[in-house]
């Protein structure tokens, strides 16, 4: 008779920093998963309000081996992400990002776990889905944007299409983050996330169903996305040099990663590469052949004005 398969484990990568607020429900939320074998990982960024307190409780309650915290590098959210899937002493078969003041809902792990499991272990995946957004009273505001185009990485030197708070991937995926290190200068760890995995060949899946009740209060770091002001706001960063800063930064950190990309992503990175640094004729015709794209039609003539005006 044959054995069942072991269950995966799943290690629960959660930056802290000044989180009381919010922090007990969020940890309730992992207690409440339908699939039961996790850990938690923290990494507090220098919080000087209760979180410690309320975190060290539940580790005293739920077993100081499945709750654990650690110093944070204290150099922004995006570092102290890296810092924990960069953690050589956290391994695990399944990753998950998590923020401090989001409520997951009861199913996310066991989710994301029907997609991941149905990729070889040695392929890179990466789940991610829609949020459903609330405010900081947990009630209903609205849903993030459903994309209907497939994940690539075209798109991913262009647009981050889930949050991290919703993203969970298999070891595999986590390697190549670990390959391309914990010291670099990039703003957003999801979209690094992102842009790594589609350009080792790895499979991305965009589940259309929310796993996650994502908060909207005053310190949020990054919120809501949807609605047409916002999306002109979107378009506005790429006039504004934010989205030309990104792009430096992301140019510079996958050379850390330039022999794990596929063939043609290097083919896709080096017209990008080439579109910015040409002439508009040829800027313009390197951007065509990069076959980089976004989401939205409104996305994707922003991404062509940006290139008329030398802002990509």
């Amino acid at each position: 008779m044959s054995q069942a398969p072991p269950i995966p484990q799943v290690a629960i990568l959660l930056a802290t920093y000044n989180g009381q607020n919010y922090l007990a429900e969020q940890l309730d939320s992992y207690v409440r998963q339908t699939h039961r074998n996790w850990v938690v990982w923290a990494s507090d960024d220098g919080s000087t309000d209760g979180t410690k307190t309320i975190f060290n409780n539940y580790s005293n309650q739920v077993g100081n081996d499945r709750l654990m915290m650690l110093g944070g590098p204290q150099k922004g959210f995006s570092a102290n992400f890296l810092s924990l899937v960069c953690n050589p002493q956290i391994t695990a078969d399944v990753y998950a990002y998590s923020d401090q003041d989001d409520i997951w809902n009861a199913g996310k792990l066991e989710q994301a776990l029907a997609y991941l499991q149905t990729v070889p272990t040695e392929i890179p995946a990466l789940y991610c889905s829609r949020t459903q957004y609330t405010d900081e009273h947990d009630a209903h505001i609205g849903f993030s944007q459903a994309y209907a185009k497939a994940p690539g990485f075209g798109n991913a030197l262009v647009q981050n299409i889930a949050s991290g708070n919703t993203m969970v991937f298999n070891h595999a995926a986590r390697s190549l983050l670990q390959q391309a290190g914990e010291n670099l200068n990039i703003s957003l760890h999801d979209w690094w996330t992102y842009m790594v995995v589609t350009g080792c060949g790895g499979q991305v899946y965009f589940d259309q169903t929310p796993s996650v009740r994502y908060r909207q209060h005053d310190n949020n770091l990054w919120g809501m996305n949807t609605g047409w002001a916002n999306r002109f706001v979107r378009i506005q960063k790429l006039f504004e040099g934010r989205f030309k800063d990104w792009n430096d930064q992301h140019i510079q950190a996958l050379s850390a990663i330039n022999d794990r990309l596929t063939l043609e992503n290097k083919m896709t990175l080096d017209q990008w590469m080439l579109a910015r640094e040409s002439s508009l004729i040829s800027r313009l015709c390197h951007l065509k052949k990069s076959g980089v794209y976004r989401q939205t039609l409104l996305g994707n003539l922003g991404l062509a004005a940006a290139g008329v005006f030398g802002k990509i």
